[in-house]
């Protein structure tokens, strides 16, 4: 077990320890600026973005993103999923899974600094509230004054602000399960479906409550993934740092002094890293479960460092063989095994959407008998053919049988057209005579092929049952 995941485990027992006697306090976050604070700025616009902006696009006379739940069909731009393309939907996951724990092994939290949804609605949260509230001083001057109109009006300004994006948010939210010109038009004139307003209401409130009440709650007591991170983490994996020997002993010193000579280190005991973190950690303390990766700390670290003219990096991304002196392996076996899983895997997946065929075929015999003999003295079989045509364009079927000679197939209709997205039941006859029969049980094999698709067929398997022989 590595030095790194031993102190983790251990902060990890002391604070559940603290957290059972001591309440939660609000933490007021101080901005930060800099090239991270800036990295994570234009995360929140491009994931927000998309979030946002996708119910809006439109695609062949439809909405582009639409999970379309009533008919059972995934719409993602010109890709149309069904429930039998779930093994699709389950690649994905186990790709996303495992690159979770390459991104980690190699960069530590960086998920959760800048994409994790939590950390996303947090951040501009946290920015109304700093438009209404002002800055971090202002916040805790009004919070410990008493309650008086301006503090109420203030108060009620910053929520009703956080309802309404709330409200925003569940609603788009709901759009891509409902079409969004639909949803938009069932709102103003009060006609929404009941559950279409549950999860307005449902999404919102979590959007609301995580957000603007919980924030670093989520991270620190309710996601997962801070409780089993310290699994991931090596000790050349990547991690927001204070470089220790450099910076202690901390202390206040005036900007032209020589601190060395007064046995101070780089640090100069400001608690800006300390204001600036959104879980209100101290990084100079060690590697804690809390820290989310978000980098503030560094930039305004290097902000200080910068007007005290000394060099930029106490508060850095390294690794904690680099803090501990030794040298820091960047490609190692844990990386190539996840990598080339993690490669394997997105092959595998690109391989099954270009093979996919946008066809699927059920075969259900009667229940009633297992065979039948006709009045011509014929072995009779009957069977329901349900063909889903996944495919967005209607086509035209050829059905044959093969696997028995002198079988002979009756169907009810004589062209077999599937529009786009129909599930076609089909009755099919099988007869044959008895006296071709070898065994009482014969694999059959009915194959459809498109009239006017090249290279669009499929085929299924199912048995002719006869008399015992």
């Amino acid at each position: 077990m590595s030095h790194l995941k031993v102190k983790v485990d251990q902060k990890l027992k002391d604070e559940e320890s603290l957290a059972s006697n001591v309440g939660h306090q609000k933490i007021y976050s101080k901005e930060a600026k800099g090239r991270f604070a800036t990295l994570r700025i234009w995360a929140v616009f491009a994931l927000l973005g998309l979030f946002y902006g996708l119910p809006w696009l439109q695609w062949d006379g439809r909405q582009a993103v639409l999970l379309d739940l009533p008919a059972r069909k995934f719409h993602i731009f010109g890709l149309t999923l069904w429930p039998q393309d779930f093994i699709f939907l389950a690649f994905l996951l186990i790709i996303a899974g495992m690159a979770l724990f390459f991104f980690t092994t190699l960069a530590g939290r960086l998920w959760c600094g800048y994409a994790c949804p939590q950390t996303v609605w947090t951040e501009v949260f946290i920015w109304i509230e700093r438009w209404v509230e002002g800055d971090r001083n202002k916040q805790m001057k009004l919070d410990k004054a008493p309650m008086s109109a301006k503090k109420f009006r203030i108060k009620f300004t910053k929520h009703a602000g956080w309802i309404i994006f709330s409200a925003f948010t569940g609603f788009i939210f709901v759009s891509y399960f409902t079409p969004l010109n639909d949803l938009a038009h069932n709102l103003f004139i009060f006609e929404l479906g009941a559950w279409e307003v549950f999860w307005i209401f449902f999404y919102g409130l979590a959007t609301y409550g995580n957000a603007g009440w919980m924030r670093e709650q989520v991270c620190m007591y309710m996601c997962p993934y801070a409780r089993f991170q310290s699994t991931m983490f090596d000790n050349d994996t990547l991690i927001v740092a204070y470089d220790e020997k450099r910076g202690d002993p901390r202390g206040g010193r005036k900007k032209d002094s020589d601190y060395k000579a007064e046995g101070l280190g780089s640090c100069i005991d400001c608690h800006l890293c300390v204001q600036v973190c959104p879980t209100g950690i101290d990084i100079r303390e060690g590697l804690q479960y809390e820290c989310i990766g978000c980098s503030a700390c560094i930039d305004v670290c290097d902000d200080v460092m910068e007007k005290m003219n000394y060099d930029k990096g106490l508060i850095k991304y390294t690794t904690q063989n680099n803090v501990d002196g030794k040298p820091t392996k960047l490609f190692r076996p844990r990386i190539a095994v996840y990598g080339l899983i993690m490669l394997g895997l997105v092959l595998t997946f690109i391989y099954l959407m270009a093979a996919r065929v946008p066809l699927h075929l059920d075969i259900l015999r009667d229940r009633n008998a297992i065979f039948r003999e006709t009045n011509e003295g014929l072995i009779e079989n009957v069977y329901t053919i349900k063909l889903v045509n996944m495919d967005e364009e209607a086509h035209e079927f050829l059905l044959t049988v093969d696997g028995l000679e002198g079988l002979n197939m009756e169907l009810e209709q004589e062209k077999i057209v599937a529009q786009g997205g129909e599930i076609l039941d089909l009755p099919v006859r099988l007869q044959i005579d008895e006296a071709d029969l070898k065994q009482r049980s014969t694999p059959v094999f009915f194959h459809f092929q498109s009239t006017d698709k090249d290279g669009l067929m499929i085929e299924g398997e199912t048995r002719f049952l006869g008399p015992r022989q």
